[in-house]
């Protein structure tokens, strides 16, 4: 008898292969038989007219502390995704010095938006050592796998202290004893090591990543340690500096290791770098026997507005900043008040609080031709005509004034959105093109950060229904979207016992109803340790997700099943086989 049978679903397979109709057998943890099976099972779910997938893995995420904490790991879980790997962009909790603490608390609440409260109430600290952050994991059952990486961030503060943190260069002695916590790290079960290179990552007192100037020696050397132990996956975040070459010390670690190395690959007005110039850059590498990896997003990268997120148009003016303070009953009496909105949309704005970051704050406060009402049926592609502009224009009305409204929305709780990234063109057309590329893999989530801006943790959710089926200027085909979330992510990181719906592999699957697979309007929740803020969106269609055997999820509701833990190192299949 079987655990569990999955009866009459279509079965995309996660290999890119044309579905087909039949019966999926569970035994324990791992898929038993596939095909028109006539035995029983202790369970049975009907899935005739809906779809069967492998469970969504997703590469880059941020739950390196909620990890410590959660055993949900919602948002991400609510969208099918029964794998995620965190530790991304050089910032984690690990390795730690009991006096770096708040230090690094306060470097992920700069870099990622991550309230600093909810960090230091909820994390235990109950480790120093990489190994022993990982063995911290271990402790606690999830409704998902998690695996990480070891970050560069941590490893350089711990080792070089001040020095570390302040980016100044490191001697040789440094560089063996980062090397010694990365190749620890790994043989302990890291999934590789992550760096940022970017001058938008900083602390929340504004000082730049550690790693972020690193020399090529550095990063070259870390990278070997990576080659020594034989896995690993060398991921990073780069403004790509024309004076950098980082394609050049990229292809060569990753010829001289044979380990993938990815990057965030955006189409940025910041970056000297055109997207075009950054594909053809991994390409050629590719071509000399490199494995340059682009990591992509499925659409605008930017930021989600309302009055108690992070920001919003109205944050710079002097009315605000006098009832920033307020609780959320006091601030909505004042917004209601039609003396303080007149008060308000009569004020310049402040000066910004660093020059480094005057553009972004325009764009919020004043670039109103590419900020969007997120009303129902948002699309994430919206048009020029859709902007806050252009509708105020329509209107006849002060753009600032149209967006104050839209903000008040549903009693203050309205969203307006701002694709900083990815949106140059006014659409997504040259993501399509990227979806359809081998040197690709979709990614940039960012599940359990940036809790105040965005909510991209629902990107799967996204590409199923907006990149299969609803957008109207080009789709891709279902069984290249589950590849792409599935297989292609899995490998990419090693973990060949996932991402595939075939005997011997890992029962993690979703069954979906891909006619009413949509996703619902966000919302601003106060559910973190601290009662900290974060953005989610819960999403319709997902009819059961599977976690190892075990229905983690039914109709979007969790049940008691726990059945996630830690991954450790590369994964095959033979292994699952085995233990069974």
């Amino acid at each position: 008898m079987f655990d569990l049978i999955i009866r009459g679903g279509t079965i995309y397979d996660g290999l890119g292969g044309a579905p087909y109709v039949g019966d999926i057998a569970i035994k324990g943890s791992i898929i038993a038989n596939i095909g028109d099976i006539a035995g029983h099972a202790r369970e049975e779910i009907d899935a005739n007219g809906l779809i069967v997938t492998p469970g969504f893995v997703d590469i880059h995420t941020h739950y390196d502390g909620q990890a410590t904490w959660d055993d949900v790991m919602a948002p991400s879980a609510w969208h099918g995704v029964t794998t995620v790997v965190m530790g991304n962009c050089g910032v984690g909790f690990a390795p730690a010095a009991p006096d770096r603490h708040d230090w690094l608390i306060r470097l992920m609440e700069g870099v990622e938006d991550i309230p600093g409260t909810a960090l230091a109430e909820g994390m235990t600290w109950d480790w120093e050592s990489f190994p022993e952050y990982l063995d911290a994991l271990e402790r606690l059952p999830r409704t998902i796998d998690i695996g990480t990486h070891v970050p560069h961030g941590a490893v350089r503060a711990y080792v070089m202290g001040e020095r570390g943190a302040a980016n100044e260069a490191p001697t040789d002695a440094d560089i063996a004893a980062m090397v010694d916590i990365v190749e620890d790290g790994l043989r302990a079960g890291a999934l590789g090591f992550s760096s940022s290179r970017t001058v938008l990552h900083k602390s929340v007192d504004g000082v730049l990543v550690p790693g972020t100037t690193a020399t090529a020696e550095e990063l070259i050397g870390i990278g070997r340690a990576m080659g020594r132990v034989g896995h690993g996956v060398f991921e990073m975040t780069s403004d790509l500096m024309p004076e950098w070459r980082e394609f050049d010390w990229m292809t060569e670690l990753s010829k001289e290791t044979g380990l993938p190395v990815t990057f965030s690959m955006l189409q940025s007005p910041m970056k000297q770098m055109h997207w075009t110039e950054q594909m053809a850059a991994c390409a050629e590498a590719n071509r000399s026997g490199g494995r340059i990896v682009a990591q992509i997003s499925l659409r605008g990268t930017g930021v989600v507005m309302n009055w108690r997120g992070t920001v919003h148009p109205f944050v710079q003016r002097p009315s605000w900043r006098a009832i920033a303070h307020l609780p959320w009953g006091d601030q909505l009496a004042q917004l209601k008040n039609p003396a303080f909105k007149a008060q308000l949309l009569g004020e310049d704005n402040l000066p910004p609080p660093s020059p480094d970051i005057a553009a972004l704050v325009m764009l919020v406060t004043a670039g109103w031709a590419l900020q969007f009402p997120m009303r129902e049926g948002f699309t994430y592609e919206p048009t020029h005509d859709e902007s806050i502009a252009l509708l105020a224009d329509s209107a006849g009305r002060n753009p600032a004034e149209y967006a104050y409204d839209a903000l008040m929305a549903d009693d203050g709780n309205g969203f307006l959105y701002l694709p900083i990234l990815n949106y140059q063109d006014g659409n997504l057309d040259f993501i399509k093109g990227l979806l359809e590329r081998d040197d690709t893999v979709v990614s940039l989530s960012d599940g359990g950060a940036h809790c105040g801006t965005i909510c991209d943790a629902a990107a799967p959710t996204f590409l199923l229904s907006y990149w299969t089926r609803d957008r109207k200027a080009g789709t891709i085909s279902v069984e290249l979207a589950v590849k792409r979330q599935c297989h292609d992510t899995a490998r990419l990181y090693g973990l060949n016992d996932r991402g595939v719906l075939k005997p011997g592999y890992l029962a993690d699957i979703n069954i979906i109803d891909l006619a009413r697979l949509k996703l619902k309007q966000p919302w601003l929740a106060f559910d973190l340790p601290a009662d900290g803020k974060r953005l989610l969106q819960k999403a319709d269609g997902y009819v059961a997700t599977i976690k190892s055997g075990e229905v983690t999820f039914r109709e979007g509701e969790v049940t008691k099943a726990r059945p996630g833990g830690l991954i450790r190192g590369p994964q095959i299949v033979e292994q699952r086989v085995a233990a069974e």
